[in-house]
């Protein structure tokens, strides 16, 4: 569909930093040279229109964008729109999702290229300094934003919060991206004994069905321990 436009496909997120399992989602990239004409986008449409009817799982989770690679260039593009497919959606939107730091910073630390030009050939570097900055107001707004598009009765609403929440900790102060297993693992090393039962709750339920019901009190608790976060975020400043 994209012929000589095409620059390179590439995995970004868990299994690009070897911590996809089957409750992973597979977050894609596929790099362009330039703008998509008409008819690149038109095709692109009804093809992801047509994905999640195949068979098998992934059909029905994957999610990425189309970047042009003059954008991945520079960091001065950060937030502009891409074509942008969610997991498991058929409806293909113009959305900045993807063009944010820790997507970058995995494709140019963490590179797992499916077909084309290795990304380190055009991928601006992302300093330390900036994928830290990204973090503070993520960490902030974490709860409301969840709560805008997640429901807070299931457990993979609960599971996320305290996995993201480790991420972005995780990030904040080391600089670097990190998978969520890996994340959980070094919250229970470097946070206080009080969490490491609802840590090792999270990690054991990863694959628990998506919609169930969350345990007893684990949602109060993963909301407290976001707080908790929040709270740390806050005294990093000083």
């Amino acid at each position: 569909m994209l012929g000589d436009d095409l620059v390179g496909i590439y995995l970004t997120g868990s299994f690009a930093l070897g911590g996809g399992d089957a409750g992973s989602d597979c977050d894609f990239l596929v790099v362009v040279d330039g703008a998509l004409s008409g008819d690149e986008e038109r095709a692109l449409r009804e093809l992801h229109e047509e994905i999640p009817s195949w068979p098998g799982y992934w059909a029905s989770n994957l999610e990425g964008s189309y970047a042009p690679r003059g954008d991945l260039e520079t960091l001065g593009t950060l937030g502009r729109p891409w074509l942008y497919v969610d997991r498991g959606k058929r409806e293909m939107l113009w959305s900045p999702h993807c063009n944010v730091e820790d997507v970058r910073w995995i494709l140019l630390n963490r590179p797992l290229v499916m077909a084309g030009t290795d990304p380190r050939q055009f991928c601006c570097e992302v300093p330390a300094p900036v994928l830290q900055a990204a973090m503070r107001p993520q960490i902030e707004n974490l709860l409301d934003d969840v709560r805008s598009w997640a429901p807070f009765d299931i457990s993979w609403t609960q599971r996320y919060l305290v996995e993201t929440a480790c991420r972005m900790l995780y990030t904040l102060e080391h600089g670097e991206v990190i998978t969520k297993p890996g994340a959980l693992d070094w919250a229970t090393e470097v946070l206080p004994a009080e969490w490491h039962d609802l840590i090792g709750q999270v990690r054991e339920d990863r694959l628990v069905r998506w919609n169930a019901p969350p345990p007893a009190g684990s949602m109060e608790r993963a909301v407290a321990f976001v707080e908790y976060v929040q709270a740390r975020e806050l005294s990093s400043r000083s």
